[in-house]
């Protein structure tokens, strides 16, 4: 892959770099079908439990690449001004769906701008660290569009609440890591230089837990996010409960607790 790296860790850990530097890891067509294609590989890897995104150089990611260089889309040769704008629009919105809806635990290691395609990449990941300095920004309106693309008109509102969402997604400010921490937007601020370590810390916390719980908790907490009662959401949990208690991995852990060990979690 032309632009992203994937280091596979012993430890069920997958970290997938951004790796074009000298752009700030700016969203290309190419970028971003390396991105999309690193995650897909990682998929169904059953050795990997947990993911970290990280960035190359000085940032995470300046979002879309506006050089104007040639990179279209797939699909997008040879329509119309329409269809392509259509087609770049559906490849950058589908990494956000990608990421969001990806079976493993995904963790973003923020550090520099994290702007624009960036905050969408970060807000659609499960868990945030950043570096106190980090730039954050919905700042599609400043470019002369809405600020509602790639979903964070959906993420930012619930992740930092509708009121905070409207002021950051209605001026296009920037705002740091710190203020980011302070919204709630973060699992951890890192010391400077030291954001891929905190988040493969937390990475590995999560990767230590079994297949079974961890797919089907993101897939649970997504539906009760969207779930229109508190029954639905309920009926959910109930089935979910019912189904793991197959996996024989309550069973270990009530062994584990007894004999004062780690749980040897069972497959899925």
């Amino acid at each position: 892959m032309a632009f992203v790296r994937t280091d596979r860790h012993d430890d069920g850990v997958a970290v997938v770099t951004l790796d074009r530097p000298d752009r700030l890891n700016a969203l290309s067509a190419t970028l971003i079908s390396d991105l999309r294609g690193a995650l897909a590989d990682l998929r169904h890897d059953r050795d990997v439990r947990a993911i970290v995104l990280a960035g190359e150089g000085r940032g995470f990611c300046a979002g879309t690449d506006l050089s104007g260089e040639r990179d279209p889309a797939p699909d997008a040769e040879g329509r119309g001004p329409v269809g392509q704008v259509w087609r770049s629009q559906q490849h950058v919105a589908g990494l956000m769906v990608d990421i969001y809806e990806h079976p493993k635990t995904i963790v973003s290691a923020v550090h520099g701008p994290a702007v624009g395609g960036g905050l969408a990449i970060a807000l659609a990941s499960d868990l945030r660290v950043a570096t106190a300095s980090a730039r954050f920004g919905a700042v599609f309106i400043n470019i002369g569009l809405s600020s509602c693309d790639v979903g964070v008109s959906y993420l930012l509102p619930r992740i930092v609440g509708v009121t905070r969402a409207s002021e950051l997604m209605l001026t296009g400010r920037h705002f740091s890591g710190e203020e980011a921490d302070g919204f709630g937007m973060l699992n951890a601020v890192a010391p400077e230089g030291q954001h891929l370590d905190v988040a493969l810390d937390l990475a590995r916390q999560v990767a230590a837990q079994h297949e079974y719980g961890l797919e089907l908790t993101k897939a649970g907490l997504h539906a009760a996010l969207d779930a229109p009662s508190l029954r639905h959401a309920v009926e959910m949990e109930n089935r979910t409960q019912a189904l793991g208690s197959f996996s024989g991995n309550m069973a270990e852990a009530v062994r584990a607790f007894g004999e004062k060990r780690p749980p040897q979690w069972g497959p899925m």
